[in-house]
């Protein structure tokens, strides 16, 4: 892009409110949605499932050093990085540095997937319990649903 060009653009865009970026409201929404976030038990479920799936793919996939995985083979580039280093070869070093940045990074990816997990399991049994307690509040003491005269005493 040539420099006469990107003026151009600057200039333009300086110019024009609707292209211009606005940090400070949401775009109109078509949908007539109110742009609050709805979450329910299903996708705290899903969401918590797929990161749970993802750290045994993950666990059981990539470890290149050999560190936690069962596999004939397991942890192959750790020993080609000590057979290099052995027979002087300065990729040797190289290699091992990889094996070390990458089972780093691996355990740092594999500690937030199952800190994801965890956090919404613990989020989902949290709200189940919170709405089996207020469901029983809002129940007389025979059983029955409370009318809406009593439950708006709860919200003043």
């Amino acid at each position: 892009m040539a420099w006469e060009e990107w003026e151009r653009l600057k200039a333009d865009a300086a110019g024009n409110d609707a292209t211009r970026m606005r940090l400070n409201q949401l775009p109109a929404d078509p949908g007539g949605g109110s742009g609050d976030l709805v979450v329910n038990q299903d996708d705290l479920g899903a969401v918590g499932h797929d990161a749970h799936l993802l750290y045994e793919e993950l666990r059981d996939g990539a470890d290149i050093a050999g560190a936690g995985a069962n596999k004939e083979g397991a942890g192959s580039s750790s020993q080609a990085a000590s057979a290099l280093k052995s027979h002087g070869f300065t990729c040797g070093g190289a290699l091992e540095t990889t094996v070390e940045i990458w089972t780093s990074q691996l355990k740092t990816v594999l500690q937030a997937c199952a800190h994801i997990s965890d956090h919404l399991d613990f989020t989902k049994k949290l709200h189940a319990n919170e709405d089996a307690k207020i469901g029983a509040v809002i129940l007389d003491s025979g059983g029955a649903a409370l009318p809406v005269s009593e439950i708006s005493k709860y919200f003043k």
